[in-house]
């Protein structure tokens, strides 16, 4: 690809690096938006987050990396804690500060680069990924693994919902528990508490085998 080639790309995907997943669709996050429902967009939060939401699982200073168009966001800010929604999608923010607005629900969403979360100069008690963690190979992954810890603080809890490889409907970019484990080790700040195997909605599978990890910052 030519210097001019890849400025432009830069361009197209708003002059970051691209991440695994688009390079392989060839499109920008954002097009998912704009093309359509995303087909992660379920228009309401996932139940296994609204379970734990609804059982008190967060708590002080709330991170949603990469909410889409916000639905499990809003549900947490509607609790009434402190919840800041990142993502590289214009359009998704655009939809979610809309949906905030309608539902009266107190919230700050801004774009941000989920693999350099230390740009946002904050630190939070609770981050939720609800499916992220499996859009990221296996390159990105220690880098995304150090980006959650540079905005958490000692004893913070981390909630990844992600798809499995195990179960009767995988979903795309299906993770292995082994690959999941070694990704959140001591050596990297991290401890799985527990790990189990949930489901996952998209608007393809109406419950995509899943794994939900609660993983606390060390």
């Amino acid at each position: 690809m030519s210097e001019q080639s890849k400025k432009s790309a830069d361009d197209q995907f708003g002059g970051r690096k691209r991440t695994s997943h688009e390079r392989m669709s060839g499109l920008p996050w954002d097009a998912s938006y704009k093309n359509g429902p995303a087909p992660w967009d379920i228009g309401q939060p996932q139940p296994v987050i609204a379970r734990r939401a609804s059982a008190g699982g967060f708590a002080g200073a709330v991170l949603d990396a990469g909410w889409g168009t916000g639905e499990n966001s809003l549900l947490v800010a509607s609790l009434g804690l402190r919840v800041l929604g990142v993502d590289v999608a214009e359009t998704a923010l655009s939809m979610a500060r809309e949906k905030a607005s309608q539902r009266g629900i107190e919230i700050e969403f801004t774009m941000a680069d989920a693999l350099h979360l230390d740009r946002l100069g904050r630190t939070f008690d609770t981050v939720l990924d609800s499916a992220l963690f499996h859009t990221f190979n296996a390159e990105e992954r220690p880098r995304y693994v150090a980006s959650l810890a540079s905005v958490t603080r000692s004893d913070a809890t981390l909630y990844v919902l992600c798809f499995s490889d195990e179960g009767p409907d995988i979903g795309p970019h299906p993770v292995k528990e082994i690959d999941l484990r070694a990704a959140f080790i001591p050596a990297n700040g991290w401890n799985i508490a527990d790990l189990s195997s949930d489901r996952l909605q998209t608007r393809f599978h109406h419950a995509a085998s899943a794994w939900f990890a609660r993983v606390k910052r060390i």
